[in-house]
């Protein structure tokens, strides 16, 4: 979306991304969803959630917008293959939308304020292309409130480390409860608070998230930028790699993300 983005690409953070679809993480917007809207989902990512979207507001029109080209040709044959044709992917920057004023019903961004480095600025401009009676919908985890069990010395190494090497790169990773500030800043009229979380702790869950972790901790762009940034040192990235192989084998682990959301219009 413009600077850089903590986690990147690599397929470990792709796969959690791939998961995630409006049930499970843009539950607090569907009541807001009507067929025929024009939506914007800004940082679409592989687009599920994006493809979800146009699915439920079929015939309206979506479009998928992402910094990442690649990502965004991921996203696109997605649609292909679910046979989606209401929805587009484009490349593009969160400060500076190529789109007219009042242009979209809606505007969506799931986990993106939390990566940009001028979320009020952001947040202006999705207020700029949303009509007059449109909705601009956020939600953001808050790291700083992950709650996870067992305490696992090798857990809290990572807490430590991933908020310090968020804010090294970009943005605030304690971005949930800051939300409904950035949107008043931004100039809001009406913001709605709303909160949810993610909870894995099932077999698969524990499987899929602390497997995704334990790779992302070695192989993805956080791992480099935390060498990069002194903030840990390749024997640190194998203790948390470690940590979370031992979080999933677990019987009683488990892990929350809480979430902050917000509904703004005017």
């Amino acid at each position: 979306m413009s600077g850089s983005y903590t986690h990147g690409h690599h397929e470990s953070v792709l796969r959690s991304h791939e998961w995630r679809t409006v049930a499970n993480s843009a539950a607090y917007l569907v009541p807001h969803l009507r067929a025929g809207q024009r939506i914007l989902d800004v940082g679409a990512g592989p687009g599920t959630i994006t493809v979800d979207l146009a699915e439920r507001v079929a015939p309206g029109q979506v479009v998928g917008l992402d910094a990442a080209a690649d990502v965004v040709a991921k996203a696109a044959a997605l649609a292909a293959e679910r046979g989606t044709r209401n929805v587009s992917f484009e490349v593009g920057d969160a400060y500076a939308l190529e789109a007219d004023d009042d242009s979209y019903d809606v505007v969506h961004a799931h986990q993106v304020l939390q990566h940009l480095s001028r979320p009020v600025d952001a947040l202006r401009e999705f207020r700029r292309v949303v009509a007059p009676d449109g909705v601009v919908a956020a939600r953001d985890v808050d790291y700083r409130g992950v709650i996870w069990y067992p305490l696992l010395p090798g857990l809290a190494e990572w807490h430590e480390v991933y908020l310090r090497v968020h804010r090294l790169v970009s943005g605030e990773p304690a971005a949930g409860r800051r939300l409904k500030a950035w949107a008043r800043a931004a100039g809001f009229a009406e913001v709605e608070s709303s909160a949810s979380l993610w909870l894995f702790e099932k077999p698969e869950e524990r499987e899929w998230w602390g497997g995704s972790w334990a790779d992302r901790a070695l192989h993805s762009s956080f791992a480099e930028h935390a060498v990069a940034h002194g903030v840990t040192d390749q024997a640190g990235l194998e203790r948390i790699a470690e940590a979370w192989r031992e979080w999933a084998a677990s019987e009683d682990a488990w892990v929350l993300m809480p979430h902050g959301e917000i509904i703004a219009r005017g």
